[in-house]
C-alpha cells in the first residue's frame, strides 16, 4: 500500500455565536449549555486541536452586559490550551477589553492583530460597526491591514474576521459586494498570495465559498442555527418562515497541511452510529486503505 506522505499540518478548531447573555441572569441558561457541549467535545478530540479560535458574538448584549462577557471567559477557559479572540456585531470593544485585557488592539483601538501559531501567521479583523448588524472595515482598518500584507509575504496568513463579505443567499444575513467595505477587503486581500484562506461566523450556519479569490469558510454557532431558507424575505410580509431552529451547537476543524487549508463541520454531542470500526468493517477498510494512490 502506497505510504501517505508525512506532511507537518495543524489543527485548529473553532466556535463562534455563543451568545452569553440571551437569557440575562440566567447562570444556565441554553447557550451556555450549548457551549459547554462544544468545548467538552474538542477537549475530548483526537488528535486535539492545538488552537481554538473564538470568532465573535461572544455575549448577546456587549454594550451593556459586562457580567456576561466574564461569564463568557470562564465558560471558554475550560478549553485546554491557547485561545485566539475575535469580535462580531453583539460584542462591545469597551466591554471585551475590560474582562480581556491581554487582547492586542491596534494604534487605533480596534481589535485585530496578528498570531503566529504552527507555521502559520493568523491576521483577525475587528468588523465591529456599532449600531449595526452587518460589518465594516473602515479606511484605519484597511490601511492595518494592508500594512500587515505588505509584511511577510513568504508566510502562508489565514484572515479571522466575524462577518463573512459575501452574499449567503439568506438576505437578512448577507454583505452584498456593492458595500464599500466589501470592496475595500476585496481589494487589499486579492493581491496577497500568501493568504491561503478566510475563517468566518455569523451566519449560524455552516458555509463554503470564497472571497477575492481565496477560500472562505463560515462555521455554524454554538447558539441556535438561522434555518436555511434562500427564498426572498419581504420585511414588510411575515410569512411565518422558520428563522431560528435548535439544532445541535456546532463546531468547526481547520487543518492546514503545509499546502491547503481543510475544513471539516461538525456538532456537539451523542450521534446516532450506524456501523463501528469492528471485525465485520476490517475487510472494507483494508480494501480502502489499499487502493489509495493507485488510481
Amino acid at each position: 500500500m502506497p505510504k501517505r506522505p508525512s506532511i507537518d499540518g495543524i489543527l485548529v478548531a473553532q466556535v463562534t455565536d455563543l451568545h452569553i447573555g440571551f437569557d440575562r441572569d440566567n447562570p444556565h441558561e441554553m447557550n451556555v449549555r450549548r457551549l459547554n457541549q462544544a468545548i467538552d467535545q474538542l477537549n475530548a478530540m483526537r488528535p486535539k486541536p492545538s488552537l481554538l479560535l473564538v470568532t465573535g458574538d461572544l455575549v448577546e448584549r456587549g454594550d451593556e452586559d459586562l457580567d456576561a462577557y466574564r461569564h463568557m471567559v470562564a465558560l471558554v477557559a475550560r478549553w485546554e490550551g491557547p485561545v485566539l479572540w475575535a469580535i462580531g456585531n453583539h460584542d462591545g470593544r469597551d466591554g471585551f477589553r475590560a474582562v480581556l485585557p491581554n487582547v492586542p488592539t491596534d494604534e487605533n483601538g480596534f481589535i485585530q492583530y496578528e498570531l503566529d501559531h504552527g507555521g502559520v501567521r493568523w491576521i483577525v479583523l475587528d468588523t465591529l460597526d456599532p449600531g449595526r448588524h452587518g460589518g465594516m472595515i473602515c479606511e484605519d482598518r484597511a490601511a492595518w491591514l494592508k500594512k500587515r500584507l505588505r509584511q511577510r509575504k513568504d508566510v502562508p496568513t489565514i484572515i479571522i474576521l466575524h462577518h463573512p463579505p459575501v452574499d449567503t443567499g439568506i438576505d437578512w444575513m448577507s454583505a452584498l459586494p456593492c458595500e464599500a467595505w466589501v470592496q475595500r477587503l476585496e481589494e487589499i486581500v486579492k493581491p496577497a498570495k500568501q493568504v491561503v484562506g478566510m475563517i468566518a461566523g455569523h451566519v449560524h450556519r455552516p458555509i463554503a465559498t470564497s472571497f477575492a479569490g481565496k477560500p472562505l469558510t463560515v462555521c455554524a454557532s454554538t447558539a441556535p442555527w438561522v434555518a436555511l431558507d434562500l427564498d426572498d424575505i419581504d420585511p414588510k410580509d411575515p410569512d411565518g418562515r422558520p428563522l431560528i431552529l435548535a439544532d445541535a451547537p456546532a463546531f468547526a476543524l481547520h487543518y492546514w497541511n503545509g499546502q491547503q487549508l481543510l475544513t471539516h463541520f461538525d456538532v456537539a454531542g451523542p450521534h446516532q452510529v450506524l456501523a463501528s470500526y469492528d471485525t465485520t468493517a476490517m475487510p472494507m477498510i483494508r480494501d480502502f486503505l489499499a487502493e489509495r494512490g493507485t488510481g
